[in-house]
């Protein structure tokens, strides 16, 4: 048997960056042996097991949408005991593993949790030599999920055994640019003519065809990848940065300023030239300001002429009219993205560092404020969303002053 046909793929979370992009492309990579997932989810894991290991997924290109599918899955619940017997054994002899969860929250939670799970599996290859070398692909939207997860495994092991795993596991971060989601709206699912992940399934799966995703540089001896369109980058966190600050927040700039005119879809913004061209203006002269100045010389994408080919290409990416992206799902957790390292808040404090007034994304904070539907003052708000943050000292009273300013113009351009 070869090398490629021995590999093991094993994955947290079946939801649409598993399912339509790290088991989808070791699927396609055909240098998987097995292809192992875990799902708490009663239901789908007997949907896919109906199926006899084979699900669907709903790709949007730029001229509609292509259904593949992805044959060959094992699927495992490890809140049951048989299958988290089975998922421990399948996790000792994985050269690549993803966590694809809601959030770095859920490493922890649980019994088994997915931490604890992971260790086992440490243990047994720092045991065993002739178990492969692992790479753990952290795929959670956080700067730092891969170092959460790595102290969540490290806590429990001795000295000895993390120095060895130090040798042969390696948790790596992810900047993942690819918009997707699970969509279980009866209605959509049939107007749009999407596959259900199985038969008789009441959810799909729908993704962009984008696939260029950016990973921790390997720095395991002679490690090598079974998934290969992945891009290493040595110094990840920048473009951590330019996702969460340039895309996530444009994303969420129009996200929030598209709501308060009624819109759906996020493809219903192509028809707004007015919003289209502020939102643009944000990124470029705003995000796009603030991490040319962060990050000049580091990489191509942040020059002038880099940033503006990421902009264009994400905005027309955004508003696909096949990728069907719910505004009402942009816009989810306000308070989140109000935060005060988050898109809307964080990027606005990177362009005054780099003396730019963010007075678009502004707008797209005093419309997310609209959303919290909060009787104080919008410094009160702020001041409990931002408890313990005011670097440098004045920052506070500055963006509350935007925002301010731009709720004014929102009520405004109401009346």
């Amino acid at each position: 048997m070869s090398t490629a046909t021995q590999r093991t793929f094993v994955g947290f979370g079946f939801g649409a960056i598993q399912g339509g992009l790290f088991l989808y492309e070791a699927h396609r990579s055909g240098n998987f042996g097995r292809l192992v997932v875990a799902e708490v989810v009663p239901e789908v894991v007997e949907a896919v097991r109906r199926s006899g290991g084979c699900y669907r997924v709903n790709v949007a290109t730029r001229t509609g949408i292509e259904v593949h599918e992805v044959p060959g899955i094992e699927i495992f619940n490890p809140l049951v005991l048989d299958d988290a017997a089975k998922l421990a054994a399948a996790l000792a002899e994985a050269s690549e593993i993803c966590t694809a969860l809601p959030s770095a929250d859920f490493f922890t939670r649980g019994a088994p949790s997915i931490a604890g799970l992971i260790v086992e599996a440490i243990r047994r290859k720092t045991a065993d030599a002739s178990l492969p070398a692992c790479i753990v692909y952290a795929a959670e939207n956080h700067n730092h999920a891969a170092e959460i997860l790595q102290a969540a495994c490290d806590k429990p092991l001795d000295a000895a055994t993390r120095a060895k795993a130090g040798q042969r596991i390696l948790f790596l971060n992810t900047v993942i640019g690819k918009m997707s989601g699970v969509v279980t709206d009866p209605a959509q699912i049939k107007s749009d003519k999407l596959a259900c992940l199985t038969d008789g399934a009441s959810r799909a799966l729908l993704v962009e065809e984008f696939n260029r995703i950016l990973i921790t540089q390997i720095v395991l001896p002679d490690f090598n990848r079974g998934i290969k369109v992945f891009i290493e980058k040595p110094d990840l966190l920048p473009f951590e940065e330019a996702k969460l600050y340039g895309h996530n927040a444009t994303h969420a700039l129009i996200g929030y300023l598209a709501r308060r005119k009624g819109r759906r879809f996020m493809s219903d913004v192509r028809n707004d030239r007015t919003l289209l061209a502020l939102a643009r203006e944000a990124f470029l002269e705003e995000s796009g300001a603030a991490m040319i100045a962060r990050h000049k010389g580091l990489d191509p994408l942040f020059t002038p002429a880099g940033y503006q080919a990421y902009a264009d290409d994400l905005l027309e990416r955004m508003t696909n009219p096949y990728l069907r992206d719910l505004i009402e799902r942009v816009v989810r957790d306000p308070r989140r993205k109000l935060a005060w390292d988050d898109r809307l808040i964080g990027t606005m404090r990177l362009a005054l560092d780099a003396g730019v007034q963010p007075r678009r994304f502004a707008l797209g904070a005093a419309a997310a404020m609209e959303s919290l539907a909060s009787p104080k003052s919008p410094a009160e708000t702020l001041n409990e969303l931002w408890p313990a943050a005011d670097q440098p000292p004045g920052r506070k009273a500055q963006l509350i002053s935007l925002i301010t300013e731009a709720q004014s113009k929102l009520k405004t351009e109401n009346n």
